[in-house]
């Protein structure tokens, strides 16, 4: 039990919500974590910004082998999602991104840095740190291979930011594309940039910013299918209310069915002209008898 105000209201923030804080990432540097790592973690940091926490001291720790290092790590600093650094013979320029279920790793993916530009490398100007960027995924491989779909819904998890509930134009100024061919990922990061056109809608170019990583995928370690549905369980008060007898196409259009009682159509009121009007013949036909004929004055 909370003994302060301010203890009281630390725990408050970390109990579960219908609706969940911004996801954290924590960025770990191995014991052996060379320059190149170092300055990989430094630039995803000032990209993630100020939704992440960088370890600047190194930690002798292998995440395949043990995970009670990073599990710890997770509920100290309250981060669901970790990129871990490493550099050694065997397996040069390491990264290991992964994310947390209930302060426990859920699944994570090794990737070998084969090429690095970092953000110092380009002198063009970068966007405000806590941008929100835009996810381009290119390639067949991220729709076909269940590692590299899972690798996507990784770095959607790590990138997307916090939701929002509307956009501006002026706030789409920053792009991540990910290109998955030949058993390479080439990750690539552009800011927009806004130019005239002549008309309302301005004519966009992409300008390189920085970091720029090719990387190539090392060791996988992903969680169950009933573990990963589990961990993608929504409570009832989110989901949506089925609506009765609305339907969509897929166009979406929205048809909805109504339900009426029978109509008695002969007592429908028309437009009145006088060409639809009734003759006395057909009146008295309705009425089942001929009408008596007035009779004359004498």
């Amino acid at each position: 039990k909370p003994k302060t105000k301010r203890a009281k209201r630390f725990l408050e923030k970390r109990e579960p919500k219908l609706k969940e804080n911004t996801k954290n990432a924590m960025l770990i540097k191995g014991g052996n974590a060379n320059l190149t790592v170092t300055e990989v973690l430094k630039d995803i940091y000032a990209v993630k910004k100020p939704f992440a926490v960088l370890y600047k001291k190194k930690n002798i720790t292998r995440p395949f082998e043990d995970q009670t290092s990073l599990e710890f790590f997770s509920k100290k600093s309250d981060c669901s999602l970790f990129l871990f650094g490493s550099h050694n013979k065997k397996r040069p320029n390491n990264l290991i991104i992964g994310r947390m279920f209930d302060y426990h790793v859920l699944d994570m993916i090794e990737l070998g840095i084969e090429k690095f530009v970092s953000l110092k490398d380009v002198k063009n100007s970068k966007c405000p740190e806590g941008t929100k960027p835009m996810l381009i995924f290119a390639g067949d491989m991220f729709d076909v291979n269940e590692e590299y779909r899972r690798l996507k819904s990784l770095l959607i998890d790590f990138f997307r930011g916090p939701s929002v509930p509307s956009i501006r134009l002026a706030g789409l100024e920053y792009v991540l594309h990910f290109t998955a061919v030949e058993g390479k990922i080439y990750m690539r990061s552009y800011k927009v940039l806004l130019k005239k056109s002549g008309c309302k809608i301005p004519r966009i170019e992409l300008e390189e910013m920085g970091p720029s990583l090719d990387l190539v995928m090392r060791r996988t370690h992903l969680a169950s299918d009933d573990l990963y549905k589990l961990s993608l369980k929504q409570p009832k008060a989110l989901k949506p209310k089925k609506k009765k007898n609305i339907s969509h196409d897929v166009f979406g259009t929205t048809y909805g069915r109504i339900h009426m009682q029978k109509q008695d159509l002969g007592k429908l009121q028309t437009r009145k002209m006088k060409g639809l009007k009734k003759r006395p013949a057909e009146k008295s036909a309705e009425d089942g008898g001929v009408s008596p004929k007035k009779s004359k004055s004498a």
